[in-house]
């Protein structure tokens, strides 16, 4: 599949949606373990769902600005 091939170059400004994204997620595996984070799973689903959105968006974005 060459959709996993293409190369884009990232900012410090733009990575940070796939940083919140990736520490969302470990956030909500560490409430399901945990009680006193389980208090904000929802919170942190939230986060989860917008960063994976806005992550997902920047990079489509990039790849069809590339072309």
């Amino acid at each position: 599949m060459s959709f996993f091939n293409k190369k884009t170059t990232w900012t410090n400004a733009e990575f940070i949606p796939f940083k919140l994204c990736i520490a969302s997620i470990y956030v909500i595996v560490g409430a399901y373990f945990h009680e006193f984070f389980s208090r904000y799973y929802f919170l942190w689903f939230f986060i989860f769902g917008i960063s994976v959105v806005w992550t997902v968006g920047l990079w489509l974005q990039k790849m069809k600005k590339g072309k």
